[in-house]
């Protein structure tokens, strides 16, 4: 897991990590990211699971928001 300071925040983290099975046996692999505004990454205030399969094509876009 990585956790990185929330900007414009005293104590709120975003956390990123992989989660091999989110939705039982057969599900496939996700990048959870959270957000958490107190800095509990364990019960994050906002979270999104993105399927590795579009992890590239999510970065990108992201990327190009800069």
């Amino acid at each position: 897991m990585k956790t990185i300071p929330l900007h414009s925040t005293k104590k709120g983290t975003i956390s990123v990590t992989k989660i091999e099975k989110p939705y039982g046996e057969d599900s496939a692999p996700v990048a959870s990211i959270g957000i958490s505004l107190t800095g509990n990454s364990e019960a994050p205030d906002w979270k999104v699971h993105i399927p590795m399969d579009n992890l590239d094509e999510v970065i990108k876009a992201l990327e190009s928001l800069k």
